[in-house]
């Protein structure tokens, strides 16, 4: 998910209510003002949801149900391969969820990896409106269905310097992104990589194209937006030696609030949900 993970771009300026967005303003001010309104997409103070995660990639295709508690996401796989668990895969699968409860350290564990990457997300949230080169599209397309919004080129930015090695994939990736302009939310990006990039001089990565990734977010309500839909293909070489074609498409789906609750509560809350009929 590297390369879509660093596309949840915050764009977006803090203009009155009025039917055509002010496009006169400098295209990088929407990029520094929303930055920081943006991170709330991955931080979520005080706001939880419930959704159906549905992703495809390698390892197969498999539905979670997925509730945000206080203390993090729980989540119980429900659907694999379209089909429901059988009953055997149910069992392991709520064996596992019971031992959360029973060992709430090994729960904590995942918990302490979610917020690590969370934390690097947010970085190159706030490093993108320098690291990129922003332009108003041309003709300012919109999306089918939609309010008007502003739409927005980025480029690589030739001056700035990547400040850590996570950084460094910002510096071969351009697209375009949609901005729904009274929010200050983004409601689509479609990005490329259209060069190599090396992670860590290409001792532990080494991403090269084709790339490319679409990210589309959905207003959940209550000031809360969220990812509803993903779809990424990478080419990798790991440590100089594994070549990797990554693919991943994710939707969510059902997505409703939910009040707050502990990772506890949410676990028995999914293990008392009936599965999907067959």
């Amino acid at each position: 998910m590297l390369l879509a993970l660093t596309l949840v771009l915050a764009l977006g300026r803090a203009y009155p209510q009025q039917e055509t967005p002010d496009l006169s303003v400098p295209a990088h001010a929407w990029a520094v003002d929303a930055a920081k309104n943006e991170v709330l997409v991955v931080s979520h103070p005080g706001s939880y949801l419930r959704y159906r995660m549905h992703e495809v990639n390698e390892r197969g295709d498999r539905v979670r149900d997925q509730i945000e508690s206080r203390d993090g996401t729980v989540a119980r796989l429900i659907l694999r391969d379209g089909h429901p668990l059988s009953p055997e895969e149910d069992a392991a699968e709520r064996d596992r969820l019971k031992s959360q409860l029973a060992s709430p350290s090994s729960f904590f564990d995942h918990v302490h990896n979610e917020q690590k990457n969370k934390k690097s997300y947010t970085e190159l949230l706030t490093q993108m409106p320098d690291a990129m080169l922003w332009s108003y599209a041309p003709g300012q397309p919109q999306l089918p269905n939609s309010q008007s919004l502003v739409v927005l080129d980025f480029t690589p930015n030739p001056k700035w310097s990547p400040p850590s090695l996570v950084s460094e994939a910002l510096t071969g990736i351009k697209g375009r992104v949609w901005v729904e302009p009274h929010s200050r939310r983004v409601v689509r990006v479609e990005a490329e990589l259209f060069r190599a990039i090396n992670i860590g001089w290409g001792f532990l990565a080494h991403i090269y194209p084709p790339g490319n990734a679409v990210l589309q977010q959905t207003d959940a309500g209550n000031q809360r937006w969220t990812v509803e839909h993903i779809d990424e293909q990478v080419n990798l070489k790991v440590a100089l030696v594994k070549n990797i074609r990554t693919r991943l498409a994710e939707d969510n789906s059902n997505i409703q609030t939910v009040p707050p609750m502990t990772y506890q509560q949410a676990i028995m809350l999914l293990l008392n949900t009936p599965l999907p009929p067959n």
